[in-house]
């Protein structure tokens, strides 16, 4: 069993990888919204970090959005190693460790690529279809963005139910504000769950069909689902759950609750607040 005493400046390393995402996400959330009443593209995270990029300062924020980045990477990395989660070390709980270690390998490239822009050596050609199309020339290219894709579904599909069944309570600290965003923290998980799926579909479509035009990232996903009966109605409820999704990164920046770290005796989480009631 993995020791669960991490250090100590775990804590704020977790809180600043946190707020580096509810940023982005607040960002990505509005330019939905603006695509849904407005018109205009849909954008990805890319568009979104390029956004804060065009801000005033966009120089300095996109070195700290990187470092935020990459500090989530890490904290992942550690909240793996020490099971911080208490995911245990059977089957299962490490299968759930190892996709912790995932995550922060996506987030430190994601960190690396943000600090590439701000060197002014990012932001070339290298979509969706970009890199499947890289993929599938590779031996066994197929069966690699097939099981790519599986990842992507897999990973929509538990936001969706993590949402849906509330399962981000028992990392969050129950107070009075915390339980007022409730309906916006769940619609944002499940929201992003949505968009994910949807990614992961169109990746599916192209591994069946070796056709890298049809992956499609998070701006295609979200063009995807303006173009449906309803679609800017659909888009915009979307938007407000991703904006709910960033609202959530920033919550857990400040409120999480890690086992030995930071935790007081009369500290209760959501989860724990629920289960009393119920008993009540």
């Amino acid at each position: 069993m993995a020791d669960h005493q991490a250090p100590d400046w775990v804590m704020p390393m977790m809180r600043a990888g946190y707020a580096a995402r509810g940023l982005v996400y607040l960002i990505l959330g509005g330019l939905t919204l603006s695509a849904a009443f407005f018109g205009g593209r849909t954008e990805g995270t890319k568009g979104a970090i390029e956004t804060l990029r065009a801000a005033p300062f966009g120089q300095v924020l996109l070195w700290i959005l990187a470092l935020g980045f990459l500090c989530y990477g890490v904290w992942r990395f550690i909240a793996a190693w020490y099971d911080l989660e208490n995911r245990g070390d059977d089957g299962e709980g490490v299968a759930k460790r190892l996709a912790l270690v995932a995550t922060g390998l996506i987030h430190v490239a994601l960190g690396v690529g943000i600090a590439a822009l701000a060197l002014g050596i990012g932001g070339g050609s290298g979509g969706a279809s970009n890199w499947t199309a890289k993929v599938l020339q590779m031996p066994g290219g197929k069966w690699l963005v097939g099981l790519a894709a599986l990842a992507v579904i897999g990973a929509g599909g538990h936001y969706v139910l993590k949402g849906w069944h509330k399962k981000y309570q028992r990392h969050i600290e129950s107070n009075a504000r915390t339980r007022k965003l409730q309906p916006l923290l769940r619609w944002g998980f499940v929201s992003y769950g949505i968009v994910l799926g949807i990614v992961g579909v169109f990746l599916m479509f192209a591994a069946l069909y070796s056709d890298p035009s049809s992956a499609k990232g998070i701006g295609g996903a979200l063009a995807y689902i303006r173009g449906l009966t309803g679609g800017p109605v659909l888009l915009g409820g979307i938007g407000l759950g991703i904006i709910g999704f960033g609202v959530e990164n920033l919550v857990e920046a400040r409120y999480r609750v890690v086992e030995g770290l930071g935790i007081s005796e009369d500290m209760t989480t959501l989860a724990q607040r629920a289960k009393a009631r119920v008993s009540g």
